[in-house]
Formats: structure tokens, sequence, C-alpha cells
């Protein structure tokens, strides 16, 4: 049975692993992000974790995932909107969560002529669909 604190170890050590590949030879530790997680159950869920790849100027439709996501940008902008938050942009390093349900309304590539690429990390109870048009 896999509880909170199993699930969220094993998140850190994906996004440990991303920023690894990304970080200095120098050891040492910088907070990267940090939010209040959401009361859930997490009973019969799973990780899932996906490479994103914009195009310049390519752009996802409004949607919403069932679990708690969070995307790590590992190149280029991703400009975002998430619930009745402001549009932002992120970059290298930087990270975001949407938490259940929650509406992400911009999602795209904040640069019309270079590419961008984050992970996305997807945690969901098992049999739902990870995402859905809003």
């Amino acid at each position: 049975m896999i509880n909170r604190r199993l699930l969220l170890g094993s998140l850190g050590a994906i996004v440990a692993e991303a920023m690894a590949s990304h970080a200095q030879a120098q050891a040492q530790s910088n907070p990267v992000f940090e939010h209040d997680l959401p009361d859930v159950d997490m009973k019969n869920w799973a990780v899932h974790v996906t490479e994103i790849n914009y195009k310049p100027g390519a752009v996802s439709q409004p949607h919403s995932h069932p679990g708690i996501t969070l995307a790590y940008v590992l190149e280029g902008e991703i400009r975002s909107q998430v619930g009745n938050g402001p549009e932002k942009t992120y970059g290298p390093g930087q990270m975001f969560i949407e938490t259940p349900g929650e509406r992400h309304g911009v999602s795209r590539n904040a640069s019309d002529t270079k590419p961008a690429k984050f992970i996305a990390i997807l945690m969901y109870e098992k049999g739902k669909p990870a995402s859905t048009p809003a």
C-alpha cells in the first residue's frame, strides 16, 4: 500500500534527479519550490511523469487534472495560469503546481522562436483520466 509519505518521497527523488541534471557541480542545497498540499486521500493513487516539449509558439488547450500536478521547467519559458492566479512565465529550474480539479487555463510556450521543455509529475487515482478538457 502506498502512503502519502512514500509517494511524496518518491516524488522528491524524481524532482531531485531532474534538478541534478541541470545543477552546477557544487554541492549545495537551494530551495526551488514550496507549496502547501491539499488534504487528499492518496489510496489507490499512482504517479506518472512525462516530458512535455513545446515547439515555438505551441499552446495546450485549457484542462484540469484529477490529482496533484507539479511542473518543472527544463528549458525555454512556459507561460501558465492556474486557477484564479495570475498568468506567469516560468523559466528553467522553476516550478508550479496544479491542485485536484483546478483549471489550467493557460499553458503555452512563451516564445515564438525557441522551443520549451518541462517535466510534468502527475499524481492521481488509478483508473481516472490524467487530464480532462476544461
